[in-house]
């Protein structure tokens, strides 16, 4: 028989629990340990305090709940303690007073959150919170919060019988083998382009929804840019449906053939993650639902269609090529501009030079020969060649850029046989200075040849050799042939042309091309449009060329805006904002200064014919700015950070700042004047007077 959920040995009252969050964690987690509930401390406490770094759990009241699940944990407990000094739990209210601490065994499937959904509930209560605050005995505080979770446990089993008595014995017996075996089981994968923000936004939504609920039962893997550990085979075989929510190919899609699928961008995880739940629950109890076909390769277009559509599956194999070029461009541009803080400004053009013919006990002076010609370089000596080293590094990784934007993009189209002929053909395109729109053609083309190729009804002995030798071979002979013989030319012509434009472009035209460029970063906040302005912005940065840098100055700005402009509203007008909009505004400003746009989905998704708009404003902006005052990047990525790869650093700022301002006034204005009703009745409920429900509970 199972032991009460609590028990006068794991109250505290008016305990002086230390005045840090670790701490607190750490002595609740002695109380559980002292009882015979949890095999160590540690092995308790961390877990819940590397939760708590996550989000914090402090909710309205000055109540805190934080929690976990812990192999050292051997039955479902809760611990009370009431601190003597309040401690700072990120609660809307400020420091918390009334801490709770949910510890379950790792194994305990959603105890915790059961336990948490029965005291949210509770704590909009106004007389439970007194009552825990006035008690006088640990025997009161016990029999409070067991009358708050048998109320709830009441209500679930008289429900239960009453489900039970219609249904007949069968159902019966069924019910009683426990609320695990009823839970719909799904895993979802969420991936975004460039693996920073979406990923994980769309992922907590999900979760934190699942948590909310009784009838799923939900694992999530997140294919981001951080390291993300895969769900295990077990857990995929055990699932009844899984969710997708990408604007990118999954990786090892193959894991999960034949499960029930449902299928969108990303962003509707964010927005939605109640109806992909309640779909995904549908489709795992039709038996003619959708399933995951294993590879890309062995979907039929009619499959394809029926899901996604070709338009979006082209838009997200694109969408995949960015997102794995990215990488190559963040590390490679970045060295390139470390060359230039090394070697200087000169480095550009005599970099293959100086790291070829020099070593670190041969350094070059100021005079190196070019070419047959004699340059005069500002830096000399160790400074020099180092410079020409960290240029020549980041060079190899952005002459990868195109490549790996076409392999990848015929990736996501066919599966693995793509890989090698869509390399190939951006090799091609790079040796015919086709550059990454000819990238983004053979991507195309390589995958739907490969996709075209995999489907061909062939002779099991020849089945295996299709994969890795017939369609690769065949593949990049027509791609190649194509490049060559008809599409090289006019591609290269093409790239020509976009890069002498750029190149005469000064004055009014420079600012007309900052103010769109503006525009397309701040549209959709990582979308796609967003991704191709800065496609368009590295695509030149290894050139050297001025008007590269310049576009490349007046992408990282303009997308450092909306964040950083959102944060500084929070603090100006807090009543405009919901209490999730003021907490994310508490950090968004530091995801701006980092050039990371997506820190302002938030507000955008919660209210967008506001938000997106004031944004656009003030991206075009700092677009302007930038380019009128000719400020450049020789940085891809990095925002303040890279300070010193971006000249004239007060332009940079001028530019941002100006934005910011415009942004700022625009979206208070707008969320003044024309305001929204759904916002206004949130940040209405969370009032003193009338505290939010469970949804303020960070899960």
């Amino acid at each position: 028989m199972a032991s009460v959920l609590i028990t006068t040995e794991l109250v505290a009252l008016d305990a002086d629990f230390g005045d840090s969050v670790d701490s607190v964690i750490t002595n609740l987690a002695t109380l559980v340990h002292d009882t015979g509930r949890a095999t160590e401390v540690e092995g308790l406490a961390q877990p819940a305090i590397d939760r708590e770094a996550k989000a914090g759990t402090g909710v309205p009241g000055g109540v805190a709940i934080p929690h976990c699940r812990s192999e050292a944990v051997t039955e479902p407990t809760l611990a009370f303690a009431r601190l003597s000094r309040g401690v700072d739990f990120s609660g809307p209210d400020g420091d918390a007073q009334l801490v709770f601490l949910i510890a379950a065994p790792a194994g305990g499937g959603k105890a915790h959150l059961q336990i948490l959904s029965k005291l949210a509930r509770a704590l909009v209560r106004k007389d439970f919170l007194e009552a825990l605050r006035t008690a006088t005995t640990k025997e009161e505080i016990v029999k409070e919060i067991l009358a708050v979770v048998n109320a709830e446990k009441a209500k679930k089993k008289k429900q239960d019988n009453a489900e039970a008595a219609a249904g007949g014995a069968a159902e019966a017996a069924s019910e009683s083998a426990g609320d695990s075996a009823q839970a719909t089981r799904i895993v979802a994968i969420t991936a975004c382009p460039t693996g920073i923000a979406h990923t994980y936004m769309a992922a907590d939504a999900l979760t934190q929804t699942a948590g909310e609920r009784d009838d799923v039962d939900l694992t999530v893997e997140t294919q981001g840019s951080s390291n993300n550990e895969s769900v295990s085979q077990s857990t995929i075989d055990a699932a009844d449906a899984v969710i997708f929510a990408t604007d990118v190919g999954v990786r090892d899609r193959e894991r999960f053939a034949g499960k029930p699928v449902i299928e969108s961008g990303v962003k509707r995880a964010i927005n939605e993650p109640g109806k992909m739940l309640d779909e995904a629950i549908a489709a795992a109890k039709n038996p003619n639902a959708r399933k995951v076909s294993g590879t890309a390769s062995s979907s039929s277009a009619e499959e394809e269609g029926q899901s996604l559509g070709w338009g979006k599956r082209i838009q997200q194999a694109i969408m995949t090529g960015v997102s794995y070029m990215v990488p190559f461009v963040a590390a490679g541009g970045l060295l390139l501009a470390l060359g230039f803080l090394f070697g200087g400004a000169d480095m550009a053009n005599g970099w293959q030079a100086l790291s070829t013919n020099y070593s670190l006990s041969n350094l070059p002076g100021n005079d190196i020969i070019v070419d047959g010609e004699t340059m005069s370089f500002e830096h000399s000596g160790y400074s020099l060649y180092i410079g020409a080293v960290l240029f020549a590094i980041g060079q190899a990784a952005m002459g990868f850029i195109v490549a790996a934007l076409s392999g990848y993009i015929a990736y996501a189209l066919a599966g693995r046989p793509g890989i090698a002929p869509g390399f190939v053909g951006g090799a091609i395109a790079v040796t015919l200075d086709a550059g990454f729109i000819g990238g983004l053609v053979t991507g195309l083309l390589a995958g739907f040849i490969a996709l075209w190729i995999g489907n061909w009804k062939v002779p099991r002995w020849l089945g295996s050799l299709m994969p890795v030798v017939i369609i690769p071979l065949l593949t990049s002979l027509v791609v190649g042939l194509a490049m060559y013989l008809l599409l090289g030319a006019p591609l290269a012509a093409l790239m020509e042309g976009l890069q002498n434009w750029l190149s005469s472009m000064s004055g009014s035209s420079a600012v007309v091309l900052g103010i769109i460029l503006g525009l397309m970063m701040c549209v959709d906040l990582g979308g796609p449009v967003n991704k191709a302005a800065y496609l368009f912005a590295t695509a030149g940065l290894s050139t050297g060329d001025v008007a590269s840098m310049q576009i490349m100055a007046a992408v990282m700005a303009a997308g450092m805006v909306p964040p950083i402009a959102l944060s500084l509203a929070t603090f100006i007008r807090k009543s405009l904002f919901t209490p999730a909009e003021q907490e994310n505004g508490k950090s968004a400003w530091l995801l701006g200064l980092s050039f990371v746009s997506e820190g302002a989905i938030p507000f955008a998704a919660a209210d967008p014919f506001r938000v997106i708009p004031s944004m656009m404003a003030g991206g075009a902006v700092t677009g302007a700015i930038s380019m009128a005052l000719s400020v450049e990047s020789r940085a891809p990525h990095g925002g303040v950070f890279v300070a010193f790869a971006i000249d004239p650093f007060w332009a940079y700022l001028v530019a941002i700042l100006a934005g910011v301002a415009v942004s700022t006034v625009a979206v208070l204005a707008m969320k003044q004047f024309c305001p929204n009703k759904t916002v206004q009745q949130a940040a209405q409920k969370a009032a003193p007077e009338s505290k939010t429900s469970s949804q303020n509970v960070a899960a």
